[in-house]
């Protein structure tokens, strides 16, 4: 059997167990990606893939798709997909934000102007063009500092740019700014316009980010893992304010960086989670960085918060989201964006690894072969951050630095080593004794 085929997780020596089924027969999955989640499912066993429009159990479908087939679609009690309906209400640019004030606002009301003051991790946002006007009263009492402009809708560093006159995007207002692509709309599809964050944390002169994968099972109540594993992306090129044009200097996307003049496609420009925690622990001591994961944890939960009560929860669906965070030289994270589809196509062997027990993990997690017991903290690389409140870490589930001082109490272990294997064989033999029980 290939490496491929082989999942890391708990094997018995039975093998009835180590078949998906559900029920009396095996689990039937589509998939509409061909990358490394196409590796995971075809190498699970007892999964079998179903073509065309056979009846599936499980189903990794593209956004599009869900789109367009979700409202008149009947899925029976086992079934599992992709997605939540209305999941752009966090992904894009826009709402996101739109939420986030929303729930902000209501925060201060309720609670008082400190805890609203947990909410500062985004940058000052207008959305373009319905907040052009205010946006010119903000950009006139800050004369001189950096914006950046994003299409509301779009990924991989399409169509961003950097200014600071404000007649850099007066053709934009005017309608007649568009992306070659785009030439044919009507009216200038929807920006957000941010206040462009100038004192980046470098590593090497270069600046970087930090893609974090959460896992949200509902949303009622809310249930969100976190995935140790992650990754730092690199710009290509040292910082520097002088050159604001050089896409190179400013953006982190590898869809940018990988056209990079002297990009080292052996190399990359990534970094694992657990290599950055090492880093920043050693050079800022590990009471910063660990103050610092935590704040990376509260906004994911603030961000999922914001989209609580308006996410269409469907027990059939799950998401799986790629955050992208940044430091600043403060250790201050900030959320850029968040991601419904984050890349599941390998740049290397690091990261096909990361990416396989990523979504082996995920799948473990989800339990269609209904091994587990529900009761779980820890599921391989994935961490039971929030169950309609914080998860406190069990005493034995120390994420422990280089100088050995044991970390806080909440469940999170962004960026800590896992030895996922032998944890998942753990795993899965208390929950057999448990069942047999």
């Amino acid at each position: 059997m290939s490496k491929v085929a082989r999942i890391p997780g708990y094997q018995s020596k039975n093998p009835k167990q180590n078949r998906g089924i559900i029920g009396d027969r095996e689990i039937r999955y589509k998939c509409s990606l061909q990358n490394v989640i196409l590796d995971v499912l075809r190498g699970r066993p007892g999964w079998t893939e179903v073509p065309g429009d056979g009846d599936w159990d499980f189903y990794w479908c593209d956004r599009e798709w869900l789109h367009q087939n979700y409202d008149t679609m009947f899925l029976h009690e086992h079934q599992k997909i992709l997605h939540f309906r209305n999941h752009y209400e966090l992904t894009r640019k826009n709402l996101m934000v739109k939420n986030l004030k929303r729930l902000r606002k209501q925060t201060e009301r309720e609670q008082g102007k400190t805890e609203a003051q947990s909410f500062d991790f985004y940058p000052t946002t207008y959305e373009l063009p319905s907040e052009y006007h205010i946006f010119v009263e903000e950009f006139k009492k800050n004369l001189g500092i950096i914006w950046i402009m994003k299409p509301a809708a779009k990924s991989q560093g399409k169509g961003i740019f950097l200014f600071r006159r404000l007649k850099d995007i007066t053709d934009w207002k005017k309608g007649e700014y568009q992306p070659l692509s785009d030439q044919t709309r009507d009216v200038p599809e929807t920006y957000v316009v941010q206040r462009y964050i100038e004192n980046p944390l470098l590593i090497g002169g270069r600046k970087f980010d930090v893609r974090v994968y959460v896992l949200v099972c509902s949303y009622n109540p809310l249930k969100v893992w976190l995935y140790r594993g992650g990754f730092a992306r690199f710009s290509n090129t040292r910082f520097s304010l002088d050159s604001i044009e050089d896409t190179y200097v400013h953006l982190t996307n590898v869809a940018v960086q990988k056209n990079a003049p002297d990009y080292d496609p052996e190399k990359g420009c990534k970094w694992s989670t657990q290599q950055l925690r090492k880093y920043l622990a050693a050079k800022h001591g590990v009471d910063k960085v660990q103050k610092m994961f935590k704040s990376i944890d509260n906004i994911i939960i603030k961000s999922l918060q914001s989209v609580q009560k308006i996410i269409i929860n469907d027990k059939h669906c799950f998401e799986m989201y790629g955050y992208d965070v940044l430091l600043d030289s403060d250790l201050k994270p900030w959320l850029i964006e968040i991601n419904a589809s984050p890349s599941l196509t390998a740049s290397g062997k690091e990261d096909y690894d990361l990416k396989f027990g990523l979504l082996s993990d995920l799948l473990n997690v989800l339990d269609l072969e209904n091994r587990l017991t529900g009761k779980e903290k820890r599921i391989g690389g994935w961490d039971l951050l929030w169950d309609d409140g914080p998860i406190v870490a069990d005493d034995n589930m120390d994420c422990t630095p280089a100088n050995g001082s044991a970390v806080s109490t909440p469940n999170s272990y962004l960026g800590c080593f896992n030895d996922r294997k032998k944890q998942l064989r753990e795993i899965y033999l208390t929950a057999q004794s448990v069942k047999k029980s």
